[in-house]
């Protein structure tokens, strides 16, 4: 697509309504070959560009690698990271003990998945760097200047029938990513996107119970409206609800 084309395109209305993407849009780490066409990028970070930031500066940047030299060389550094991080998390968490050794339990099944994911890493359609132009020291608000257009990212890429997954893969191999990149010092790298046509579907996602979530009165005092809709489903993953 030309420059000209792109220009006059307008953003397509996305597949899904607001409040369905929200309730529903899952980390998705099995991706298919098709690649995601100029459009759709122009689209997804357009909608990222959109979100709030402090003073709305605008701060946040992103870069994108689809297809070429440099998108290969950024898949195969971050691939070598990704390897490094989950290796430590199976062996740190015991996913192969327990319940990780019950053929489709829940455990097992995320262990696969993320097995597959950083195995066939190089082969993801795209990769999005989100980063952050500092302006100032670095403070523990900043995050609040870029993590809303990853989210905003994500949630675009599932109104247009995509899907993706937050990382932060890069930071093993950030020093390398810098130099590639010419990215400079004072730049923060957020994490990492993925993002491709998902191979499977979204869906209803499983969360703890609201009423471990949301307090009222007093630290740890569940707000009793905090009720889930009818049919949530629950998980037990995380840390447990602490009391007192």
């Amino acid at each position: 697509m030309t420059f000209e084309e792109l220009s006059q395109r307008p953003v397509v209305s996305d597949s899904v309504g607001l409040l369905e993407g929200l309730a529903q849009t899952r980390a998705i780490r099995r991706y298919t070959n098709e690649p995601v066409p100029e459009w759709v990028l122009r689209d997804l970070c357009f909608l990222a560009s959109r979100a709030p930031s402090g003073s709305n500066r605008q701060p946040f940047r992103f870069m994108v690698f689809a297809e070429g030299p440099k998108a290969a060389e950024v898949k195969a550094l971050i691939a070598k990271g990704a390897r490094a991080v989950w290796g430590g998390k199976r062996e740190n968490d015991s996913y192969d003990k327990g319940s990780g050794q019950v053929e489709n339990s829940p455990k097992a099944r995320m262990a696969a998945t993320m097995q597959h994911f950083v195995d066939h890493f190089e082969e993801v359609p795209v990769v999005v760097l989100p980063c952050l132009e500092r302006y100032r020291e670095p403070n523990e608000m900043e995050s609040a200047s870029i993590y809303p257009a990853v989210q905003n990212l994500l949630l675009a890429a599932r109104g247009l029938g995509y899907g993706g997954v937050f990382t932060g893969f890069n930071k093993l191999v950030e020093e390398e990513l810098r130099e590639l990149l010419e990215v400079p010092d004072h730049v923060f790298m957020a994490g990492t996107v993925t993002i491709g046509r998902p191979v499977g579907h979204h869906g209803p996602v499983r969360r703890r119970p609201l009423s471990e979530l949301v307090y009222a009165g007093v630290w740890g005092e569940s707000a009793p409206w905090a009720i889930d809709p009818p049919g949530t489903e629950h998980t037990q993953a995380g840390p447990p609800k602490q009391r007192g």
